[in-house]
């Protein structure tokens, strides 16, 4: 898709009027550096060879899988007050580890670092900007399909995009901007989207129905005196294709047909953020997902609506989104397209509404284990804002092992 048509698109989504500046001037204004990174990257994306990890199988019942994945960004960040940035990073690199070590019983672990050289970012504790820690660490105990246990660091059982889908198998460059995608943060107090606790999880009915429910530490003190708990839970329902991994994708390739409803809640008691009377903490989202065959390629869609109260950033919001893309048949040996655009929107409580909007386009050369993404966002605030408009043009190049 040419970028022209990407702007066409996304402004009229828009209806504020204030998309002026079109995506060629854009493009323009992030200059020459973008070119150099856009040809650089083709031409990496030929030569770097992609595989599925190293798996040892130590005896009948014992095992162990090696692998990484990782996710390199250029990214430039323009706003009307300021020069542009021009941001190079290492989004997401993940290396994994998983094993069994009986029969109903198996470990997993992410070590992983997160936007690590991105401007103004930096938590080595938690893995962002500088270092690397346990993103996702958990140990699991599984007898039956139907119910499963598992103990540790994981995704809150809460909404479907940070809740169950890979990052490393999206439809759009990045999750939605309220849940931490491009250069936002997740709205739901985390630890960079996770946190400690247990779930109990399973597949009811062949795949029909997936649930999800955790007990977490949630946030701690001072903002949560009273020590208090926190709970959250996911149910959703399979109508063609099951979902049953713990890990789902938000873009299958033509791999499955999927549709997929979900209902997701968050919840923790009387939690203080700074000046604000402590309050509960809770949010409820509804959601769903389409992915199937449409004429010679494949469709995918996806939406979501978030109610939210006394949360750390948004404090009480209404947030929603839709996505959707197409996959074209492949025009090479392993090389299909895949243009999409996503459309955000937040409704805080007496501050006015941020739009998020995108257009990009990705490039398989072996289905999420290589490929090139190239987006452009859009965020604009409403009048009143103390938040400045920007505009966020980044490439990204995806490899795994």
């Amino acid at each position: 898709m040419h970028p022209d048509t990407e702007y066409v698109f996304i402004e009229q989504c828009h209806n504020s009027g204030s998309w002026k500046i079109s995506t060629f001037n854009k493009m323009r204004r992030f200059g020459k550096p973008a070119v150099c990174i856009m040809m650089f990257l083709l031409y990496l994306s030929f030569s770097v060879p992609a595989g599925a990890g190293v798996k040892i199988n130590l005896d009948d019942d014992r095992w162990i899988h090696l692998g990484m994945r990782m996710q390199a960004w250029y990214q430039a960040v323009d706003t009307e007050e300021n020069a542009t940035i021009h941001d190079f990073m290492i989004r997401r690199p993940y290396f994994y580890v998983q094993g069994q070590v009986h029969p109903d019983i198996t470990f997993f672990a992410h070590i992983a670092g997160d936007r690590i050289g991105q401007d103004g970012v930096d938590n080595a504790g938690y893995g962002l900007g500088t270092g690397l820690a346990i993103r996702d660490g958990w140990i699991a105990y599984s007898p039956a399909d139907a119910f499963m246990v598992q103990a540790g660091r994981m995704y809150i059982p809460f909404t479907r995009a940070f809740g169950t889908e890979s990052t490393f198998a999206l439809l759009t460059l990045d999750l939605p901007y309220e849940q931490g995608g491009v250069r936002g943060a997740p709205f739901f107090p985390s630890k960079v989207g996770r946190d400690d606790g247990v779930v109990a999880w399973g597949n009811l009915a062949e795949g029909l129905v997936q649930y999800r429910f955790g007990l977490f530490e949630g946030q701690g003190a001072p903002q949560n005196p009273d020590r208090n708990l926190r709970t959250s839970g996911r149910v959703s329902l399979s109508l063609l294709d099951p979902e049953t991994s713990w890990f789902n994708k938000g873009n299958y390739l033509g791999e499955k047909k999927v549709l997929s409803f979900g209902f997701g809640f968050d919840r923790q008691a009387n939690l203080q953020w700074g000046e604000r009377p402590a309050d509960d903490y809770f949010g409820w989202t509804a959601d769903m997902f389409l992915d199937h065959p449409a004429g010679p390629g494949t469709v995918v869609f996806e939406g979501a609506y978030i109610d939210i109260r006394n949360a750390q950033n948004l404090a009480d919001a209404k947030n929603y989104y839709g996505q959707a893309g197409y996959l074209f048949p492949g025009i090479a040996d392993k090389v299909e397209i895949q243009p999409y655009a996503r459309f955000e929107k937040t409704n805080r409580a007496g501050i006015a509404d941020t739009v998020y909007a995108s257009g990009g386009m990705n490039i398989f050369f072996n289905k999420h284990s290589l490929k090139l993404t190239f987006d452009f966002t859009k965020v604009s605030n409403g009048s009143g804002s103390s938040q400045e408009d920007k505009s966020l043009f980044t490439i990204q190049f995806q490899a795994a092992l």
